[in-house]
């Protein structure tokens, strides 16, 4: 059973800076929250931890790794006492520290074709913070036919990337990208450990902004980061109506 919050029964200084900022009412949107993120690694664990202190009521984690000593140099959720543990205990346990007024749900199982729907179906907003594209295509895929809004990320050596997509009204990650490559995995690369920081953030930005219904979301472009130059660039982009995923075929 899902808990439930109300402000009356909670600590109001723990969100305070938030009430003062967009009400009591925006932070029981963020209580009945429920986000949806794919992977507890360098994206997962910055977005996850900011979603948790904001207060967003339920959050589930996927990820069927244990972690690595070679993670810790990004992957924030995680302490060198967790090594060889399930990463998503080690991220539920760092999680319920942080706030314990928010449900943390662990998924312990890599995002497959066979378990994609069942496992996004009950959640508002979905995170793809994983590092491979056959992942990303399926995210991408089963969020699309259900009409969940998904961020997409990705991160690689001094930059990174990600976009938001409202399904069948802005463009999705296929519409971009349209196929996978052949088989590579990003965790095998170098990567600048802040830039999964600051791209991290900016997805849990976008979900906070989803549900609060405040700014704009990163729709229809792509935004990218260059940390040698400290330079991001939006880069427009727009539904493909051939698209296999969102086109007009599959808009009905």
């Amino acid at each position: 059973m899902i808990r439930q919050f109300s402000l009356a029964a909670i600590k109001m200084k723990r969100y305070s800076r938030q009430i003062s900022l967009f009400g009591s009412q925006g932070q029981e949107k963020l209580f009945a929250g429920k986000v949806l993120v794919i992977g507890a690694g360098g994206l997962g664990s910055p977005a996850s931890l900011y979603l948790t202190a904001a207060g967003v009521g339920q959050i589930g984690i996927v990820d069927g790794d244990k972690v690595d000593l070679s993670n810790l140099q990004r992957q924030i959720l995680h302490a060198t006492k967790d090594l060889n543990r399930c990463k998503v205990y080690s991220a539920q346990e760092t999680l319920n520290v942080l706030n314990p007024d928010v449900k943390i749900f662990p998924y312990n199982e890599r995002a497959t074709a066979d378990n994609i729907k069942d496992i996004i179906r009950d959640y508002d907003f979905v995170l793809d913070c994983t590092d491979n594209f056959e992942t990303k295509f399926l995210i991408n895929d089963a969020c699309v036919e259900l009409r969940k809004t998904f961020t997409h990320a990705g991160i690689l050596h001094y930059g990174g990337q990600l976009m938001t997509c409202l399904p069948f009204q802005s463009a999705c990650y296929r519409c971009v990208f349209e196929e996978p490559p052949p088989a590579q995995t990003f965790g095998r690369e170098g990567i600048f450990n802040v830039v999964a920081g600051v791209i991290g953030t900016l997805q849990a930005s976008e979900a906070l902004k989803y549900f609060l219904n405040v700014g704009e979301l990163l729709t229809d472009c792509l935004l990218t980061f260059d940390a040698l130059k400290s330079e991001f660039r939006r880069i427009k982009i727009s539904r493909n109506k051939n698209c296999k995923a969102c086109g007009e075929v599959n808009s009905c």
